[in-house]
């Protein structure tokens, strides 16, 4: 019963190379391609261009998804460093405050969100994310995604400075 209750993502396979710092590592323009995988066999893969910059305080990360099936999102981060490794953020769809913290060589970033649903007033979703660099210039980004303390899905992404294939 533990396996499926939705702890923190492991450290990513890919994970080499030095410390992953969000400042500087998501500092610029990224292309991010991913995959959300729920337990019930759903996948639903997407394309997003991250916009990242630092006012010294804050870093704030626009992202502009597009999905497989068409589908064009925005979501904009705004994380502020509350202490040395430590940070607290939010974003649109964002219930209360993230918490972001670095964790030895990744970073690890945790938040709830309301997914809607055409049923009703949506389903509150735990999202844990942990950011490691790859060792190749590209950063891995592995999520669990759990609901009342369960696992019921988890995305898994690739993201590479403007202008680098995954091909």
């Amino acid at each position: 019963m533990t396996a499926a209750c939705a702890t923190r993502p492991p450290v990513p396979d890919a994970a080499g190379g030095d410390a992953f710092q969000i400042e500087q590592d998501l500092a610029g323009t990224h292309v991010a391609r991913g995959e959300f995988r729920a337990i019930t066999g759903l996948r639903r893969g997407f394309t997003a261009t991250l916009n990242g910059s630092s006012d010294g305080t804050t870093f704030t990360l626009v992202e502009d998804f597009v999905y497989d099936d068409g589908e064009r999102d925005r979501k904009t981060w705004r994380l502020e460093r509350v202490a040395p490794g430590e940070y607290t953020g939010t974003r649109e769809d964002v219930v209360g405050e993230a918490r972001g913290y670095q964790d030895g060589d990744v970073f690890r970033l945790e938040y709830d969100i309301i997914l809607p649903s055409e049923k009703g007033k949506g389903r509150k979703l735990r999202f844990r994310d942990v950011l490691a660099n790859s060792g190749d210039g590209a950063v891995v980004n592995n999520a669990t995604v759990g609901w009342f303390g369960f696992r019921v899905g988890s995305v898994s992404l690739v993201i590479e400075p403007e202008g680098v294939s995954a091909d």
